[in-house]
């Protein structure tokens, strides 16, 4: 009986002490970390302040850089889904998405978990609200570079099937989300508020016919591709296999890393 009454006391005060913890946006973040984007919305031009686009030299070594930048949502013209798997396990990745415009503008939205100095992920951690989420807006020379380039993980780049309207309110709807973490700090979860569920969240907004988000890989999203596949959204008549080769773009990556139309060098032509 003393042991039930110990276990309830342990349960009580670890859930007093989770229900006080609170995110927010002011830690000891590490310098990829450090500063968020700030958007605003006129009519159809979004401006975004704080553009990544570090210069990497290693992983670990960068040289900071942010530009602003000015989007026209008439001119939105296309969207990639970048999949980046981090090893040859059949789960773990990470997912973004890629905007490109008729003048030749590229950006990237990618839900990420945002580190402190001296932290390093856990993906049980999330329970203990170890993290917080943030949405960093991504130069495709930064991002694209660092995985393909620098880490030398797979990176695989899918044109994916939209109406210009669809384009249109998915590029609003995630900015609104990074504008909304930019201000208001939400904590990272490992079950629905990762890279991928984030990704999908905006997508089912979209659709009327939902795509589950308790399908298994959403959660090793590794194979979120074969979700996408499979309801048509990539814009290729390959089998899936054959899209993941032909989509993965690292020697494209390598071959054009100091191209000045590097974004238009790394897409290959749909099939």
């Amino acid at each position: 009986m003393k042991i039930k009454y110990i276990l309830l006391w342990i349960i009580s005060i670890f859930f007093i002490w989770w229900f006080s913890q609170t995110p927010s946006l002011d830690r000891n973040w590490v310098e990829t970390d450090k500063i968020l984007p700030e958007i605003s919305f006129s009519w159809s031009l979004i401006n975004i302040i704080n553009v990544r686009n570090f210069k990497h030299i290693t992983e670990s070594e960068a040289l900071p850089w942010y530009y602003d930048e000015n989007y026209d949502l008439d001119k939105i013209n296309g969207l990639y889904y970048i999949v980046e798997p981090f090893s040859d396990f059949d789960w773990p990745a990470h997912t973004m998405l890629s905007f490109w415009f008729s003048d030749w503008k590229y950006v990237v939205v990618s839900a990420e978990l945002r580190k402190e100095v001296g932290e390093s992920f856990d993906p049980f951690l999330w329970i203990l609200n170890q993290y917080e989420i943030m949405y960093m807006i991504w130069d495709e020379n930064d991002l694209v570079k660092l995985r393909a380039n620098v880490r030398k993980d797979i990176v695989r780049m899918y044109p994916m099937k939209a109406t210009k309207e669809q384009l249109q309110k998915l590029f609003v709807s995630v900015l609104k989300r990074a504008d909304k973490l930019s201000k208001e700090p939400e904590f990272y979860n490992t079950i629905y508020k990762t890279c991928t569920t984030s990704i999908l969240q905006h997508v089912n907004e979209l659709r009327d016919n939902k795509i589950s988000p308790w399908d298994l890989r959403i959660f090793f999203p590794s194979n979120s591709d074969k979700i996408a596949y499979e309801q048509w959204l990539i814009d290729t008549k390959l089998s899936l296999e054959e899209a993941r080769k032909y989509y993965t773009i690292n020697d494209l990556s390598i071959k054009y890393w100091d191209d000045k139309n590097y974004s238009e060098k790394i897409r290959v032509e749909r099939k």
